[in-house]
């Protein structure tokens, strides 16, 4: 067994023991029966090797994580034009404030909010019906991690469309500024439906490979976006990838990464793996608690943190 493999393992094992769980996102119906209990961890290496553990083949809905791929899309559709819709600063308050957004004259602190996520997903709908819109981003992932039974889970993209007021309320405060320029159900729509994506964590590591090789999926050798880009979007994962926990997250594991209120977190240790864990109950801050955790073991245990390694005891 290599050092790898005993590390997922026990790290399985023992957030699989942990009382500690979190709270799962009651406020979206479909994602509050999901067992609290549920976890699992998926590393893929340079050399394509998929290290699992626990619940690495069980779908869940990726929620925001899903904002890396639309942002990746989007910048490949406008390239830099986008940063005049949306910033790159961290925001420093819910994922879902309305005061930041007031303040700042309806243009989103960063992407990965939901406000930013709201005006990605805008650009990437102009032009587009609504269905095309999510087709692409669909087909993207499903070509990213070779895999095209992900699919869209509809019963939980319905749930957040019937509890969606504040995102309601984001995108009709952003199109009075011209951030939106489409239909504000339009691009919602498309919006829900992609943070209700389900992926396991074996498919959400392997869509994730790119970011941890310079832009390149080392399998094929095809290329999805420039070197440049790629640490781009890992900079903004490190530093806005777990709302107004990012700081928390680069402090304690090192690495980019981009979480969702389903319990799910993409991480990247550059150059050598991309990861993905899944718990679904969550700390204050609507972050994966047992996930972040994990990343942290992870992280220590390989020297993976992007700081430098560390002494186990510190």
């Amino acid at each position: 067994m290599t050092e790898l493999e005993a590390a997922v393992q026990e790290i399985a094992a023992e957030m699989a023991a942990r009382p500690d769980r979190g709270e799962v996102a009651s406020y979206i119906s479909e994602l509050a029966g999901v067992d609290p209990g549920a976890f699992g961890i998926v590393v893929i290496d340079a050399d394509g090797n998929a290290v699992a553990g626990g619940d690495a083949d069980t779908p869940f809905s990726i929620q925001s994580v899903s904002k890396v791929f639309t942002l990746t899309l989007a910048l490949g559709m406008v390239g830099d034009l986008l940063w005049r819709r949306v910033g790159r600063e961290p925001s420093g308050n819910p994922f879902n404030s309305i005061v930041q957004l007031e303040r700042e004259r309806g243009v989103p602190r960063n992407p990965f909010i939901n406000a930013g996520a709201i005006a990605v997903t805008d650009v990437i709908l102009s032009g587009h019906q609504p269905r095309e819109a999510l087709g692409e981003i669909l087909r993207f992932l499903q070509f990213l991690a070779q895999d095209d039974t992900i699919y869209v889970d509809r019963a939980v993209a319905e749930s957040e469309k019937r509890t969606g007021f504040r995102n309601i309320a984001l995108a009709n405060y952003m199109k009075s500024f011209g951030v939106i320029a489409n239909p504000v159900d339009f691009t919602l729509g498309v919006y829900f439906h992609h943070c209700a994506i389900a992926m396991t964590c074996r498919q959400l590591a392997m869509a994730g490979r790119y970011l941890a090789h310079s832009g390149r999926i080392p399998s094929t050798g095809s290329s999805v976006v420039s070197p440049e880009r790629a640490r781009r979007i890992n900079a903004l994962m490190l530093t806005c990838g777990h709302y107004d926990g990012s700081g928390e997250f680069a402090y304690r594991v090192g690495l980019p990464g981009k979480s969702g209120v389903g319990g799910g977190i993409l991480a990247v240790a550059p150059g050598r793996a991309s990861i993905a864990v899944w718990s679904p109950g969550l700390d204050a801050n609507g972050n994966s608690h047992l996930g972040r955790i994990a990343l942290e073991k992870l992280a220590r245990r390989m020297g993976w943190s992007i700081f430098g390694t560390e002494p186990a005891s510190s």
